[in-house]
């Protein structure tokens, strides 16, 4: 670990000359890449460098105790510097976990109504607002790329962009089945339901990141089905992509012009496509690197939503929290910052289990 520590420091070094070089701030690109990989490695140097200061106190203490005068003063610094050491290394590991390259992304996330008929499509619509409140939060930007209403007010199915800084690192574990626990308001006799939906959350995807061939893709265009006035209802605006060597399909039918709506529509289909070949490249390394918590299977069933109890459960972590109001409205840090701890955990003990091989 040490000998991977003093190469990231000796890199950090490098690139602080570098970036400070006029030749190098003249070539834009070149600059603006070494100054987001000074910023990634920086918190790493840092704390290395304390740790290296605390062990250097810790050997000064250790002459000072052959000092008569100094020997109280020395038990108590190598006490205090001793105690330190142990979290420094444990906050370099951390630091040291290869960061996913998607955190910072912009998200695509779609919900779909699943088992339970038009009381899923509720609770697909509940979930909407609760990711819709919570981006409010955060102070993200959000935008409807596709949807199908019910006549209820719920939704078959609903995409959308959320674009934020981090939106991906906190939205990722969210991926998967959510099952909802409660007494339909259509139901007359007060009987307790249970249905679900399904969360997908993608990053989004760069042209460069993956390749399409336009020759692959077949587009359709069709009058929107959705809200949107007459307007958007007269004109074929909506647009259909299908990617012919997959048969994967994206819409969009929530902008007035057919350009955007194809644009969007691209942007849906890259992240789907992205996400199957990483899924695909996950299911190989399995065995070796798959974490407990888990961030993409979509059929594996992650949260109930128990409302005569109020209780919210995240089954990968065995979290329940029990404000089922605030949590709907948005409140998700708490269930988050539980899932990015168990996961952060996960891959400190897989790195571990690593090295000892």
């Amino acid at each position: 670990m040490f000998q991977k520590l003093d190469e990231v420091e000796k890199r950090y070094e490098e690139i602080t000359k570098k970036i400070s070089d006029p030749e190098i701030i003249s070539k834009q690109e070149e600059w603006k890449s070494l100054m987001k990989e000074h910023a990634e490695i920086e918190p790493v140097v840092l704390k290395y460098r304390e740790y290296k200061k605390v062990n250097k106190a810790i050997e000064d203490a250790k002459e000072m105790l052959n000092d008569p005068e100094m020997k109280e003063l020395a038990e108590i610094e190598l006490q205090e510097n001793k105690e330190k050491l142990p979290k420094i290394e444990e906050e370099i590991k951390i630091l040291l976990i290869p960061k996913d390259p998607n955190d910072d992304k912009n998200v695509i996330c779609e919900i779909r109504g699943g088992a339970g008929g038009e009381e899923a499509a509720l609770f697909a619509g509940t979930l909407f607002r609760m990711y819709s409140m919570y981006a409010e939060k955060k102070h993200w930007k959000l935008e409807i790329l596709n949807e199908n209403e019910t006549g209820l007010g719920g939704y078959k199915e609903v995409s959308f962009m959320i674009t934020g800084k981090g939106a991906y690192s906190r939205l990722k574990f969210e991926s998967g089945v959510h099952r909802v626990q409660r007494v339909p308001d259509t139901e007359a006799s007060g009987r307790i339901h249970t249905s679900t939906a399904t969360v997908v959350v993608l990053p989004e995807v760069e042209d460069v990141e993956i390749e399409i061939n336009p020759a692959d893709i077949k587009m359709e265009v069709f009058r929107s089905s959705g809200a949107g006035g007459q307007h958007i209802n007269k004109t074929s605006s909506a647009v259909r992509l299908i990617h012919i060597p997959t048969g994967m399909v994206a819409e969009c039918q929530t902008e007035r012009s057919q350009f955007q709506n194809r644009d969007y529509a691209m942007k849906l289909l890259r992240s789907r496509l992205y996400e199957q070949e990483k899924q695909k490249q996950d299911s190989e390394v399995a065995n070796a690197r798959k974490s407990q918590v888990g961030s993409g299977d979509r059929s594996e069933k992650i949260r109930t939503y128990n409302y005569p109890q109020g209780r919210i459960t995240d089954h990968r972590i065995g979290l329940s929290i029990y404000q089922m109001e605030n949590f709907l409205n948005g409140d998700l840090d708490e269930m988050i910052d539980s899932l990015i701890t168990a996961d952060t955990a996960e891959k400190l003990k897989g790195s571990q289990e690593e090295l000892q091989i």
